[in-house]
């Protein structure tokens, strides 16, 4: 039996890709044969993703399995899962990119397809799609890879090539990434998070950060945020920055949206502080740390050994911009 949330239909799983209007400029040829540069205001729309345009083949069948992978990870891969036991926890990929992906600002992979392979400095080279698949199977999910020739990767990089067919080429773009964050100019702090969460994320997450589980134990109805079922360090959640701007623009779930977020910067900050801060919170075992040209480690990375003068507290807590201004100071881009 299919799990009970299974999503049989998406009727409107929409990505909203940009906010006001775009100028571009074309040639037109004035009334005396003259080209000139005339603008053109292109407005964005929103897209919507519906799942009665996926076609009825066989590559159609691997797209809806793919779907279902997004929604119902644990189901079918989970450390019980139907179809293989890949994950080394219950969680699903829809927690992390919700709307199976398409929801904007929300870690979003509309784009993945056209964007891969690409260079990660995380690991220092190119990677594939489908290495990057794996790279959220084995790290937020603590599992092991998936065979690049399984059903489930296939259907994995059927759907995001699908996903990625309703992005018009050529016009602007917003969503795809994490919505940004102002930094203040002061450290994130665990000490002013945890009453912050208190109040906002203790609801769902449960206060010791548990989660709450389904009744039929397949998976999370809210995921847990630490402790041994929990993504691990080295992903993205566990950075301070990432998980800020991830929350701003997603949480609380029933007050937030990107447009108008219920946090401030500051509290997505101080958040994300308490719910990754190792000192007092258990995570499962770090099969790997990375970032092997450290010029090219993240910000917000918080294991050294670093290319920079700065501690391993405030590369993990903050104040950035000093940070920002040191790399800056040297005609390189701090990456974040």
């Amino acid at each position: 039996m299919p799990p009970i949330n299974s999503p049989k239909r998406i009727v409107t799983a929409c990505l909203l890709m940009a906010t006001g209007a775009a100028i571009f400029y074309s040639c037109q040829t004035d009334v005396k044969g003259k080209e000139k540069a005339q603008p053109v205001v292109v407005t964005p729309s929103l897209l919507q993703v519906d799942t009665a345009a996926i076609p009825n083949d066989k590559f159609g069948e691997a797209v809806r399995y793919g779907m279902e992978l997004m929604y119902n990870t644990a189901y079918y891969i989970g450390p019980a899962g139907v179809n293989g036991k890949y994950l080394g926890n219950k969680m699903n990929c829809n927690n992390c990119h919700q709307q199976g992906g398409t929801k904007p600002f929300s870690f979003n992979l509309m784009l993945s397809h056209e964007h891969y392979p690409q260079y990660r400095a995380r690991e220092g080279h190119v990677l594939t799609l489908a290495e990057r698949v794996n790279n959220c199977v084995t790290r937020p999910h603590n599992g092991k890879p998936l065979p690049l020739d399984s059903k489930e990767m296939v259907a994995f990089l059927s759907y995001f090539r699908w996903i990625n067919s309703f992005v018009p080429k050529e016009k602007p773009s917003k969503g795809a990434k994490n919505l940004e964050v102002t930094f203040p100019d002061v450290a994130a702090s665990p000490e002013r998070g945890e009453p912050l969460f208190m109040q906002h994320c203790a609801r769902c997450h449960g206060k010791e950060g548990e989660g709450k589980m389904r009744a039929d134990n397949i998976t999370y109805t809210y995921p847990p945020l630490w402790g041994n079922s929990a993504y691990q360090p080295g992903s993205s959640m566990h950075r301070i920055i990432k998980q800020a701007q991830w929350l701003k623009a997603n949480m609380p779930y029933d007050k937030a949206t990107w447009d108008k977020p219920f946090l401030s910067d500051a509290e997505a900050m101080d958040i994300a502080a308490f719910v990754n801060d190792d000192a007092i919170h258990h995570r499962p075992d770090v099969k790997s740390f990375d970032y092997p040209h450290l010029e090219e480690k993240a910000l917000d990375y918080d294991r050294g050994p670093f290319a920079d003068t700065f501690s391993i507290a405030q590369h993990k807590y903050g104040p950035y911009e000093p940070m920002i201004s040191y790399w800056k100071n040297k005609g390189l881009k701090a990456a974040y």
